[in-house]
């Protein structure tokens, strides 16, 4: 059967207008967000009003001795691992600590931190976009604490073009998430709660690329 945007093309069209600028139509996805000039100075900035830090490093040196300081900061219990050789590099840091590898079995609930990679990080909303692949579905959802290896050749300017990536892998996750800032809900009574749904704290390690 054949298929009209022509509503999709409406609504683009209003939300363009309402923005401020307009598109021509072979460029119309493209349009609807303005450019962002300098990516990495937005995503900073997006993460501190979403409440995750962001930790940057020059080396995996400095990677895992920032490791070491985020895990020191947390309660005693076991750190669930992407198991990845990136990681496992960096968790030398951490060796007073119970691992636990995602090789080995899914996350525990009662897991006080997981250590994961991400796909991508978009400047445009402060996000880590991630997936299944990293840890399972619980990698990212099940710990009080979630933190993020990431290099800044990582950076994606806008969520676009983090669909755009998800979209072009051939290796299908059965999850992606953007995750933007600790779980919170204002559901009821607008009463601002941390950690409703997912972890309270999120740290990402940037290594420059």
């Amino acid at each position: 059967m054949a298929t009209s945007n022509a509503g999709r093309e409406r609504i683009l069209a209003r939300i363009r207008k309402a923005r401020g600028h307009e598109a021509s139509a072979a460029g119309a996805a493209e349009a609807i967000f303005p450019l962002i000039p300098d990516p990495m100075q937005r995503f900073l900035a997006e993460c501190e009003a979403n409440l995750t830090r962001v930790h940057r490093a020059v080396s995996n040196v400095q990677s895992a001795a920032i490791l070491s300081q985020i895990v020191s900061e947390l309660p005693a219990g076991a750190i669930y691992v992407e198991d990845d050789p990136v990681l496992r590099r960096l968790c030398v840091s951490i060796e007073e600590r119970k691992i636990l590898l995602s090789s080995e079995g899914r996350a525990p609930e009662d897991c006080v931190a997981t250590l994961t990679l991400c796909d991508g990080l978009v400047a445009q909303t402060g996000s880590i976009l991630t997936s299944s692949r990293h840890g399972g579905r619980g990698g990212s959802i099940v710990a009080p604490t979630h933190i993020v290896y990431a290099t800044t050749d990582q950076l994606l300017p806008d969520v676009t073009s983090a669909l755009r990536l998800a979209a072009r892998d051939t290796e299908r996750a059965s999850y992606i998430g953007l995750i933007s800032g600790s779980s919170r809900t204002a559901d009821i009574e607008k009463i601002l709660v941390q950690g409703a749904h997912g972890p309270v704290r999120v740290d990402i390690i940037l290594e420059q690329r």
